[in-house]
């Protein structure tokens, strides 16, 4: 009888000691991320200060902002680290509860990957709790009436209470008057009545250092850093007729494939002449619509800006795409490809004044007094760009939370309310619940309470005692629910009178995003990493034999 290859029997036991380790390894790496930030939670949050590769310096507690920064090498670490950004893309803030909440999710599964409970069972577990969490905290929620500035200005000044900008004189109530308004003047009705908000992409922030706080506001227009192209055109226009084009303003140069074959002296001063024709073409076109400013994303040659200035018109070039459609959609101009074929209704005529004004070594160019601008700038002056780059963060942070109050307008209680009221909600549930999978539902509720444990161990109180009497203030009644700490005295308190509440959006997308992402880290058993194949090795991708 033939021998064949030799068979190798794994043992299962080695097999599941293996995953476990793997498991255990990924609840490390995940418990350090969270650790990193945990500081930064809260109104007596530390701050971090940032070391960019470019030599610059930013001190902020934005989870987001940190965690970008840090260099790490395990998968599980970068998983989370994508949490915070994740949780910024899609609702600009909790961005630091986010990966403490996870962080507590994977750490309180440790006890039962250690007792060899299949991490189906877990994950099983998890989901049911999120079901039921996201039904809870429907039944918790408060309508907020966003017609209401007082309203609308309590919820964003509790959101930016934990942020840099509360602990820097008066900046905290200057940003959240300026988030409402830049949010507001972005903000698009259909006429179906769904509502579009773009602040990303039509309500840019400009810092620049130097002035007053005073001096911050949000214009009801745009401003770029860009001045006019000849000295003698004109740099304040009232009322201006504005065109934009995307296309240059002068004779398309030759690129390496071009060949000109020239036998007499005469033809170089023919191909001169085409030039100076196409380009005059270029400008007639232009001169017949009688703008005021012409805008383009290209370059402008110097005789199409002699000729454009002696039909007394502004060039500015070389612009950005976003700040071109931010100009269209503030003056209602429409960009052109090409100079053939522009009309009336290309030109934009929603704008009050343009003009250009120096600001320390910078010519800035205003379009201001714009009817119905959809797009907007914010103007931050501060001490320094430093400072300034920290509030342009939480400034961030702040459009982002006005933008889920208008989307969604409903409010849930803040200072980890929500989050013992979970708590003690789940643990009731996982009464009803038979066999071993009780244990991690009830793993969860306790995970919950890592915020209000944050909160009181960040200012400094007796964790042990008023987490003790805040979970005994829930147990105490289902109208006790908006109870939750104190985060300057740290102690008790009701947040309906301290005026605390979080956006539904943001909390509800914080918990989703914490409780899915531990459940997929704890199914993960094993990491391979895939090699490339050498000459001569027989090793396979996979680094396995």
């Amino acid at each position: 009888m033939a021998k064949g290859p030799p068979i190798h029997v794994i043992n299962q036991n080695t097999q599941r000691q293996s995953g476990r380790k793997a498991q255990l390894a990924n609840v490390a790496a995940a418990k350090a991320v969270a650790d990193i930030i945990r500081t930064t939670l809260g109104p007596r949050s530390m701050l971090k200060m940032i070391l960019d590769p470019m030599g610059g310096i930013v001190m902020t507690n934005d989870g987001n902002a940190i965690l970008r920064e840090v260099d790490v090498s395990h998968p599980a670490a970068r998983s989370m680290i994508e949490l915070s950004r994740a949780q910024d893309e899609e609702v600009g803030d909790g961005t630091t509860s986010v990966i403490i909440l996870a962080g507590e999710m994977m750490k309180v599964a440790v006890p039962f990957l250690e007792q060899n409970m299949h991490p189906t069972i877990i994950v099983g577990a998890y989901q049911k709790a999120l079901d039921d969490a996201l039904t809870a905290i429907d039944g918790f929620a408060q309508p907020l009436d966003v017609t209401n500035h007082d309203a609308l200005m309590s919820i964003v000044r509790s959101t930016l209470g934990t942020k840099f900008v509360s602990q820097t004189g008066n900046f905290g109530e200057a940003m959240c008057e300026l988030a409402i308004e830049a949010v507001k003047r972005v903000t698009i009705t259909a006429a179906d009545g769904s509502v579009e908000i773009d602040t990303k992409r039509y309500a840019r922030v400009e810092k620049i250092p130097g002035g007053d706080l005073e001096d911050c506001k949000v214009l009801d227009g745009l401003m770029l850093n860009k001045d006019v192209t000849h000295p003698r055109m004109s740099r304040r226009i009232e009322k201006p007729r504005i065109l934009l084009l995307d296309c240059p303003l002068e004779y398309k140069k030759g690129e390496s494939q071009t060949n000109i074959e020239m036998t007499q002296g005469s033809d170089w001063e023919a191909i001169l002449r085409q030039e100076e024709e196409e380009i005059l073409k270029m400008c007639n076109a232009i001169i017949e619509l009688k703008p005021d400013i012409v805008f383009t994303e290209k370059g402008v040659s110097d005789l199409a800006q002699h000729y454009l200035m002696k039909a007394n018109i502004s060039v500015i070039r070389r612009l950005r795409k976003t700040d071109n459609n931010r100009i269209a959609r503030a003056t209602g101009a429409r960009i052109g490809h090409r100079t053939e074929g522009l009309t009336e209704e290309d030109i934009g005529t929603n704008c009050g004044l343009f003009e250009v004004r120096k600001i320390g070594d910078n010519y800035w160019s205003f379009i201001e007094d714009c009817k119905d601008a959809k797009a907007c700038t914010v103007v931050l002056r501060g001490a320094s760009k430093d400072v300034l780059t920290s509030i342009e963060l939480n400034l961030q942070d702040a459009m982002g939370v006005v933008k889920n109050i208008l989307a969604d307008p409903r409010m849930l209680p803040g200072g980890g309310a929500t989050e013992m009221a979970l708590s003690w909600h789940l643990q009731q549930k996982a009464k009803t619940i038979d066999g071993v999978s009780a244990f991690p539902y009830k793993a969860v509720a306790s995970a919950l309470e890592v915020i209000p444990r944050t909160l009181i161990e960040n200012c400094g109180g007796q964790m042990i005692r008023l987490v003790t009497a805040l979970r005994a203030k829930h147990a105490a009644g289902a109208d006790n629910f908006t109870w939750g700490i104190d985060g300057n005295k740290g102690k008790l308190a009701d947040m309906v009178e301290l005026g605390v509440w979080e956006p539904f959006a943001v909390k509800s997308q914080t918990i989703k995003t914490a409780i899915e992402s531990a459940t997929l880290l704890l199914r993960i058993d094993d990491i391979v990493a895939a090699v490339t194949n050498k000459p001569g090795s027989k090793q396979h991708p996979a680094g396995l034999m």
